[in-house]
């Protein structure tokens, strides 16, 4: 399946999902886009908080990494690793956790480490990194992938990175644990659509179609029976404002823009 729409379109969806809410975890990539474009337009009052221990972020250019200077220059507080993990997220205090994945399952779960057979796999990932932890913790999480096909979206993970609540609660059973509190992911956003979860146990359905982009292409280009729902919509596309913004004012490097 060809990728319908650029990484503008994808940015910009992703930023309209932050509407109304108070702090993000923000990823590296399209998630620094999203969260930049939503500052500039819907939410200014939106605090953002890095894996690098930079809460409370106004960076005066776009960041290149979590540990880029200019999230550290006028930010709010910078604190240590144990500290954000344990008690900014730990503590329940994260809204939203935006995360990246090379495949997702139809509850949400993530994988970050290795396409393939562990032992010899065809592609080795960074990893983890705070992905679980985020998940875990999080209020809702919103994944952005840039690619919709059965590889990107199996019906079953190469290795399972990030727990979904379903696949946690099924460890919790078995383990005797306590079950996490994040309510894990409540939104994707592919180049075809967006997929939403009606409630935390629930599977991913199609909640919109990216304009030109028929239902059917997408189940067809999922790896598992998705479900479409009742009252599918076309996704908002960009204004143009938001392109230039994002253009002209967020990534005039071209970063992400590519």
């Amino acid at each position: 399946m060809s990728t319908k729409v650029g990484p503008e379109f994808l940015a910009t969806v992703a930023s309209r999902e932050l509407a109304g809410e108070h702090r993000v975890f923000a990823g590296i990539g399209l998630p620094t886009l999203a969260v930049d474009l939503a500052k500039r337009t819907i939410n200014p009052d939106l605090e953002l908080i890095y894996e690098s221990g930079v809460c409370g972020a106004h960076p005066e250019t776009m960041a290149e990494g979590i540990a880029d200077f200019t999230l550290v220059s006028g930010a709010e507080s910078v604190i240590g690793i144990p500290a954000l993990f344990g008690a900014v997220l730990g503590g329940g205090y994260v809204d939203v956790g935006f995360l990246g994945a090379a495949q997702i399952d139809r509850y949400g779960s993530l994988n970050t480490t290795v396409i393939g057979d562990w032992a010899k796999p065809r592609v080795r990932l960074p990893g983890a990194g705070g992905a679980a932890d985020v998940m875990a913790n999080s209020r809702r999480v919103i994944v952005v992938i840039r690619r919709h096909d059965p590889d990107a979206m199996p019906a079953e993970l190469d290795f399972c990175t990030s727990a979904s609540p379903v696949r946690a609660r099924e460890a919790a059973e078995r383990e005797g644990f306590a079950l996490p509190q994040g309510a894990g992911v409540s939104t994707v956003i592919t180049p075809l659509g967006v997929l939403r979860r009606p409630d935390r146990f629930a599977e991913l359905e199609l909640a919109s179609v990216h304009p030109g982009v028929d239902p059917d292409d997408v189940v067809r280009a999922t790896g598992w029976p998705l479900r479409v729902a009742a009252d599918l919509t076309e996704t908002t596309p960009p204004t143009d404002e938001d392109v230039r913004l994002l253009r002209e004012e967020i990534d005039t490097v071209r970063l992400y823009l590519r």
